[in-house]
């Protein structure tokens, strides 16, 4: 016989009420599906709470605004026989998961991780007959970033208010762009800009013709460039001959083909026929192309 609710049977908790409602739907009366409407706990808002000194340690506590919550699950999962933590399978989460399992001291061989795609009989069903642990990596990842958060936006949102506005507040993905932005900045103004000249020529070839052509070499000074070009006019054959050679093996893409031969292109690789509308107008007369006159 199922188990009402609320007198031993499983709980399960979500995160969203509305998940609850149609879950508990699903699992009938041996089951009691609760929602812990997000996080249980988290790092007091006016206060560092990362021991940065011991491992960076977090400091949790539990909100005023979900203490009733928390002791409503927790009424509900000391009387239950198991407790199955049914929270999103990101890292935020299976940090719920934890949180949840760490406030209502849940021990091991009580709790169960399930993890579902969709809301629906099926799956639903399916995810209680495969649980896990919970996935401490995906735990710790969701507290390096959470940690990350406060450290970075408690020392850097102070000095946002002092200089720009108040209730301003430094986070740890654009303070990083800022500060590359700002080094790239100080970049450009540092940048010693310097005049180079170089020379360019117009070479006859020995069909007649001319091409145009630029030295590699650059030079700091015009005087130095004009030193250059008067050596080379001392000189019987100041510049090498030069002979056309592939340029790295690169080839010139084709142009892509008119409207109106893409069709029959498409048709003769695929090796179908080609509907004409005009066999003795048809453009592909002579072609291998197949055409079907159209109706």
């Amino acid at each position: 016989m199922a188990k009402k609710k609320g007198t031993g049977g499983d709980l399960v908790i979500v995160e969203s009420p509305a998940k609850a409602r149609t879950i508990e739907r699903y699992l009938g009366e041996g089951f009691t599906v609760l929602s812990s409407y997000g996080h249980v706990r988290d790092l007091p808002e006016r206060d560092l709470s990362v021991d940065v000194e011991n491992g960076f340690e977090p400091t949790y506590i539990v909100p005023d605004d979900k203490k009733d919550r928390l002791k409503e699950l927790q009424q509900e999962a000391d009387r239950a026989g198991m407790v199955w933590l049914a929270t999103d399978e990101d890292r935020e989460g299976e940090a719920i998961s934890w949180h949840l399992k760490e406030a209502l001291k849940l021990p091991d061989d009580k709790v169960k991780r399930i993890t579902f795609h969709e809301i629906t009989e099926p799956a639903i069903k399916r995810a209680l007959e495969n649980p896990r642990g919970i996935d401490v990596h995906l735990v710790d990842a969701q507290q390096a970033r959470r940690v990350l958060d406060r450290l970075v936006g408690y020392e850097l949102s102070p000095v946002l208010w002092r200089k720009v506005k108040p209730s301003l507040s430094a986070g740890r993905v654009q303070s990083v762009a800022v500060r590359l932005i700002v080094e790239r900045e100080r970049e450009i103004l540092d940048f010693d800009s310097k005049s180079a000249f170089r020379i360019t020529a117009v070479l006859t070839t020995d069909q007649g013709g001319s091409v145009k052509a630029t030295l590699p070499e650059r030079f700091a000074t015009e005087d130095e460039a004009r030193a250059y070009l008067e050596a080379c006019g001392t000189r019987s054959s100041p510049w090498p001959r030069w002979r056309r050679s592939p340029a790295n093996g690169r080839r010139q893409r084709p142009s892509p083909p008119a409207p109106c031969n893409r069709r029959p292109a498409a048709s003769s690789a695929s090796g179908w026929t080609a509907p004409c509308a005009s066999p003795r107008d048809c453009t592909n007369r002579g072609t291998s192309l197949t055409c079907v006159p159209t109706r």
